[in-house]
């Protein structure tokens, strides 16, 4: 099953955070956050402004996003836990 985002929406596969602080600790799973960062599969077409014309996302397949902890639907793809959200749920696009 292949997901194809409608509108201004985009889909994203969150990024595992490290189980291990950079001191060393482990971090058990029950304790660890959920991680707020994650990379855009796939980017809708854009929304439609009042004139009608359609603006197209300002991120692309392949970005680094920063979105809020609970942000977006979570559906199962293939085994895949993926994010269903709104642009306007992402916060920033992480530049490297």
């Amino acid at each position: 099953m292949n997901l194809r985002p409608l509108h201004d929406r985009v889909i994203v596969k969150r990024i595992e955070s490290e189980t291990t602080t950079a001191s060393g600790i482990v971090i058990p799973d029950n304790a660890a956050e959920k991680p707020d960062q994650g990379e855009v599969l796939a980017v809708g077409p854009g929304k439609k402004n009042d004139k009608g014309d359609l603006i197209a996302l300002n991120m692309k397949v392949g970005d680094r996003v920063l979105f809020g902890k609970y942000s977006g639907q979570t559906v199962k793809v293939n085994g895949d836990e993926l994010l269903v959200m709104k642009e306007d749920d992402l916060f920033a696009v992480v530049e490297k």
